[in-house]
């Protein structure tokens, strides 16, 4: 199993997220990604949000976690969502770091609705409009596109 740190940023009421397309379905994705050999978690987060959208961030604490089973095939995934905060600069897509075809600050009240790899949308509403801690959920729920 391959671990994705990612981090939840909120200004304003809504949520950083980068939109990617699969087929005909739009899919948001919490800025994250990849941990390299002799990286923490919240090394890889710093790293992969200045290298995709050439932000600095604060990470802070670890709000959710849980696992996606992959189809067969591919790498079971232990999703690693922190908070955190920009403290350098507005985020913009480096097309040459990721292949997202967006960033979007998504409304909270709208993220039950939304698409989402990995399939978090209705916790991370829960826990920033209703103050409800999440911790280890197990496996996510998650569609294939």
């Amino acid at each position: 199993m391959k671990v994705r740190p990612s981090i939840a940023i909120v200004e304003n009421n809504h949520l950083l997220l980068m939109q990617y397309r699969y087929g005909n379905t739009d899919v948001y994705n919490l800025p994250g990604g990849n941990v390299d050999k002799g990286e923490t978690l919240t090394e890889t987060v710093v790293r992969e949000l200045m290298e995709e959208l050439g932000i600095e961030v604060e990470v802070e604490t670890m709000i959710l976690s849980g696992d996606v089973i992959m189809p067969e095939g591919k790498e079971d995934v232990l999703h690693c969502v922190f908070e955190g905060k920009i403290i350098k600069g507005k985020p913009v897509l480096n097309a040459k770091q990721t292949s997202a075809l967006a960033v979007i600050w998504m409304p909270l009240v709208d993220l039950h609705e939304l698409e989402m790899y990995p399939n978090v949308g209705a916790e991370l509403q829960r826990f920033y409009l209703k103050g409800r801690g999440i911790d280890y959920m197990g496996k996510i729920g998650q569609r294939w596109f």
